[in-house]
């Protein structure tokens, strides 16, 4: 598989929708991820009551998958908690596993990133602003 199977119009699409691509005026909590390997960075700021998402923004420095991981936490994670996106984050390591999936509502714009499995390299790409959300959580007081 090559790179370019990547990049299908349903990644490029998430990551041009770019939805909360901006930061927020009065975030409970900032964090940001750098990927060593390939220097994506997200800061990603969330507004949040206990271990719940109340509202979510970022600003990506990242490749197009980054990119779209982003937009769909974007689209999606108001209203979750922490233990919802911890699901997510094992649904994920089973789909980059190669595995078939039972990605979790309203996360399944994931399944834009099966061909991601064959590129171990790039499964941080993805990971990385669902990272920084579940660290922003982690801390949450």
């Amino acid at each position: 598989m090559s790179l370019g199977d990547l990049y299908h119009k349903d990644v490029l699409r998430l990551a041009a929708t770019a939805v909360g691509a901006k930061r927020l005026g009065a975030p409970d909590t900032t964090v940001v991820r750098v990927n060593p390997i390939c220097g994506d960075k997200i800061t990603l700021d969330v507004q949040r009551d206990g271990t719940r998402v109340r509202a979510l923004g970022y600003e990506v420095k990242a490749c197009v998958l980054c990119q779209a991981s982003a937009s769909i936490l974007g689209a999606a994670a108001a209203g979750a908690t922490l233990a919802n996106l911890e699901t997510l984050a094992d649904a994920l390591r089973v789909m980059l596993s190669g595995k078939a999936p039972a990605l979790p509502e309203p996360f399944t714009d994931y399944m834009a990133m099966q061909p991601v499995a064959a590129h171990r390299s790039r499964h941080a790409c993805v990971f990385l602003p669902l990272e920084a959300l579940l660290e922003a959580l982690e801390t949450a007081d």
